[in-house]
């Protein structure tokens, strides 16, 4: 199994370390995409290695797709690559995990209509102006999708981030 977690500077830090951890643990190969490799740093200063750019990412080579929050979503948005990823996810019903702000990526790839999900309070009008059900709650499941709020949730959104790949 392989995953591939989304990141830009300005990433939730723990919001990016935390799943690509707990996928590791599971023994899953695990790839972080950003706009081009090398370091990306956190909003809090930790640095890790995007291993693959979103132009060179073949969807299909993955399993699960996990959209971190923090300051990251409002750049990876901008990046067709990265939407065009995101609407492959939805299309081929593939698990997608997206935490925080991540949500801010499903409304720009156009797959958040009719959608229960939960996001980051900050993003919660324009998730409801893009369509979305928005739900108050540290996590919330709609069939491959899995949201969570912030890093409070993290447990929450690690349990059912797992589940989706059972």
């Amino acid at each position: 199994m392989k995953a591939l977690i989304f990141g830009a500077d300005g990433f939730e830090d723990v919001e990016l370390i935390y799943p690509y951890h707990r996928l590791q643990e599971k023994g899953i190969t695990t790839h972080i995409a950003s706009m081009k490799t090398g370091p990306i740093i956190g909003k809090h200063g930790y640095e890790i290695n995007a291993d693959i750019a979103f132009k060179d990412v073949n969807p299909a080579d993955y399993n699960i797709l996990v959209i971190s929050g923090g300051k990251g979503p409002e750049k990876m948005r901008l990046d067709e690559d990265a939407l065009a990823i995101t609407r492959y996810f939805f299309k081929e019903n593939k698990p997608v995990a997206a935490i925080c702000h991540g949500p801010q990526v499903l409304v720009s790839a156009g797959v958040i209509k009719g959608r229960k999900v939960t996001c980051w309070l900050g993003i919660r009008d324009d998730i409801v102006a893009a369509g979305a059900l928005y739900e108050d709650c540290e996590v919330v499941i709609d069939r491959n999708l899995v949201s969570s709020r912030s890093p409070d949730d993290l447990y929450a959104f690690g349990r059912e981030m797992i589940k989706l790949l059972k």
